[in-house]
């Protein structure tokens, strides 16, 4: 090889390698500018008070400065640089003197659709409840299923702020609410929606996805849970699809309000036998889980 030859395989070399630099410059000036995920560039205290400010709002939907100031003991600034970083997130919405919960566009669509609306605030308190008590049941590095339901979608909003977890869904809406968190990877099943605003997917797909996936743990909402005939739900279809994610969990835990102890509906999900936690809203009296706990399930009352 000449030394021309040399020369000019080296100005390639180094064109190259220039050119190498400067894409991964470029790459972390993207990501400095990107969302990560909350925790990371914090302090223990402030990924602390953090997690207590966006529990409060899933319990209650909105809160002021002052009561976070008193119910946190911190000051001032220090809750209005928090709820800045939340809400630069994408997590919350800042209002006058406060913050509330971000409203999901992807709902804008039902805004007018009384029975929509009417079932979304259905024991819409005790749901809030039940999904924070449920959520910190989730550990970091876990596969978690969440069937479709609107006790589930408050569980999945209470993961909105957590880190390495991935999600498999049969719900449409809950994928599309986790889908923009940079610290969970969500799969959703495939499969078709059948019912008004069920947003539930299910099907000869959504079945057969969930043959090669393994759960750590699955959240299941049902529309019944009796300790003799086990959980059910309204669809048979739907049944088929929870059944499937059920087969696949190690641990099943169920989200229901006390509405729904000792209710059987036509489509049997799962034996009593398949569950291994219930949470449920402090309106459960001893007598309606006493059935439950004589079988072994352990019973969380938010």
């Amino acid at each position: 090889m000449s030394v021309i030859d040399l020369s000019n395989h080296f100005f390639d070399l180094f064109v190259v390698f220039g050119s190498t630099i400067v894409i991964v410059l470029q790459l972390l000036r993207w990501r400095s500018k990107s969302k990560v995920p909350i925790g990371i560039l914090m302090s223990a205290g402030q990924k602390n008070r953090t997690d207590r400010i966006l529990k409060m709002l899933l319990r209650k939907g909105s809160v002021t400065v002052e009561e976070l100031i008193e119910s946190l003991n911190s000051s001032a600034p220090s809750i209005r640089r928090d709820l800045t970083r939340l809400e630069a997130e994408g997590l919350i919405r800042r209002t006058h003197g406060g913050a509330a919960l971000v409203q999901e566009l992807l709902y804008e669509p039902f805004r007018y659709d009384a029975a929509f609306q009417t079932r979304q605030h259905q024991s819409v308190r005790e749901k809030r409840h039940i999904g924070v008590a449920a959520a910190e049941l989730v550990n970091e590095n876990e596969t978690i299923g969440l069937t479709a339901g609107t006790t589930t979608t408050w569980v999945a909003r209470s993961l909105r702020h957590r880190s390495n977890i991935t999600v498999v869904t049969n719900a449409v809406n809950i994928g599309m609410e986790l889908c923009n968190m940079p610290g969970l990877n969500v799969h959703l099943t495939g499969g078709y929606v059948r019912w008004p605003w069920s947003f539930s997917l299910i099907g000869s797909a959504a079945v057969n996805f969930m043959g090669d996936i393994f759960l750590d743990q699955l959240f299941l909402s049902v529309s019944g849970i009796d300790a003799e005939r086990g959980t059910t739900t309204n669809q048979s279809d739907e049944a088929l699809s929870f059944r499937a994610m059920v087969k696949q969990a190690k641990r099943v835990i169920v989200v229901a309000d006390s509405t729904k102890l000792g209710v059987v509906t036509p489509s049997l999900i799962c034996p009593i036998t398949d569950v291994d936690v219930l949470v449920t809203d402090a309106g459960a009296s001893d007598e309606m889980i006493a059935d439950f706990v004589g079988r072994s399930i352990r019973v969380i009352r938010a």
